[in-house]
């Protein structure tokens, strides 16, 4: 077996076991805390600022309100999807660019 062929297999092994961690990170919170609700931060901080000074107004509202929670959902994950994409461009990009 030449070096290339056991860089090749290492390399697999150490991938299928980063994909089982960020499963796992992903599935234990789910599994570990029962009847949780999982919210947002700005909600609680909705909260938050309504106990401190109940005659808060915002300064400003959105102006596009996504019909339900689950559209919102939607978009800030295709939102994070395309920054990520992005991002792993760019840095894609640039080691291409040191190799060279």
């Amino acid at each position: 077996m030449n070096i290339e062929a056991t860089k090749n297999k290492n390399t697999l092994w150490i991938n299928l076991i980063l994909i089982a961690i960020v499963i796992g990170l992903a599935i234990l919170p789910l599994v570990i805390v029962k009847d949780a609700e999982f919210g947002g931060a700005d909600g609680q901080a909705e909260e938050a600022i309504g106990e401190i000074n109940a005659d808060y107004e915002p300064w400003f509202s959105s102006f596009f309100e996504p019909a339900s929670g689950e559209i919102e959902s939607l978009l800030f994950a295709l939102q994070a999807a395309i920054g990520a994409g992005i991002v792993g461009y760019g840095l894609g990009y640039m080691k291409g660019q040191s190799k060279k």
